[in-house]
């Protein structure tokens, strides 16, 4: 099943149109996967990041979240998908083809690292896109550039192995279809801030990026 990408451009005119409905126009989704990674993580940071959005960028999220399964129909009812967890990810032939066309279509999807699902995710990945590879994005591209400014790319939100935070794209017909993020955890910033004891501005930091990708998705991807 393929959805045009039009559809979820329709999406952004609803959303910025809202002030006519007394009902929230989108919601965000929480990817699940199977082969026993943690895609539950975070339970805080979606609806943390959709209040974020609808204070600062003009957006009018729901305040909760759906869970949607990579092979299910109802991923084509959401134009952003977070994906999360700290372990194993599997994707059947049939979940990396409604995935493959989900993104193809318009869909995008942001891979969060929680520490220790890489291996794994470039694994599942590249059953999605077998001709694709994760490049990673100059400070340039316009998901550091939207209404908040990353001059040096992805922040650096959580320590794990004490690396750069990189930022990385799997580039469909020159639009960015998945975003994943690495050694940074935005997700985790995007938490209550008790669940982590982050500083204010780190967590602000995550927030800001997250409105980022939000912003991306509805006006320029």
């Amino acid at each position: 099943m393929k959805i045009s990408r039009f559809l979820f451009l329709a999406a952004f005119v609803a959303l910025v149109s809202t002030s006519f409905s007394q009902k929230p126009s989108l919601t965000l989704a929480l990817l699940k996967y199977q082969g026993g990674g943690d895609w539950y993580a975070n339970p805080t940071a979606i609806p943390n990041l959709a209040k974020f959005c609808n204070n600062q960028i003009g957006t009018d999220f729901d305040s909760d979240y759906a869970t949607v399964e990579v092979g299910s129909v109802e991923l084509f009812q959401y134009p952003f998908l977070h994906m999360t967890g700290h372990g194993n990810v599997i994707f059947s032939d049939l979940e990396a083809e409604n995935l493959r066309n989900y993104l193809i279509g318009g869909g995008f999807l942001h891979i969060d690292d929680n520490f220790g699902m890489d291996p794994y995710v470039r694994v599942a990945m590249k059953k999605v896109f077998p001709e694709l590879e994760f490049i990673e994005l100059p400070f340039e591209h316009p998901i550091y550039n939207q209404n908040f400014e990353f001059k040096t790319g992805l922040p650096k939100i959580h320590k794990h192995d004490d690396k750069p935070a990189q930022g990385f794209g799997l580039l469909w017909e020159g639009r960015v279809v998945c975003f994943y993020s690495f050694e940074s955890d935005l997700g985790d910033g995007w938490e209550d801030q008790e669940v982590h004891n982050d500083p204010q501005e780190i967590r602000l930091k995550a927030l800001r990026m997250g409105a980022n990708l939000i912003q991306y998705v509805f006006t320029e991807s």
